[in-house]
């Protein structure tokens, strides 16, 4: 799977919750960052970040990864 920035928009601005505390500390950092800088770069680099941990981890990532797939 892999997120577009519109996506990732939609991820940055809701409001989920997450069992996987890293997951939750990621996104809970990028939005500080999307929402200090609401630029397309901005959001592209949050995307890239986003994109790299769950092509790392979506094997343990359980239900958060069903979540986001919904997107």
């Amino acid at each position: 799977m892999q997120l577009s920035p519109q996506q990732a928009e939609k991820l940055l601005k809701g409001n989920y919750t997450f069992s996987l505390w890293s997951l939750s500390m990621l996104i809970t950092r990028l939005k500080g960052v999307y929402a200090k800088d609401p630029t397309l770069g901005a959001l592209d680099n949050c995307t890239v970040e986003l994109n790299a941990f769950i092509k790392k981890f979506s094997k343990i990532m359980g239900n958060d990864y069903s979540l986001i797939e919904k997107l």
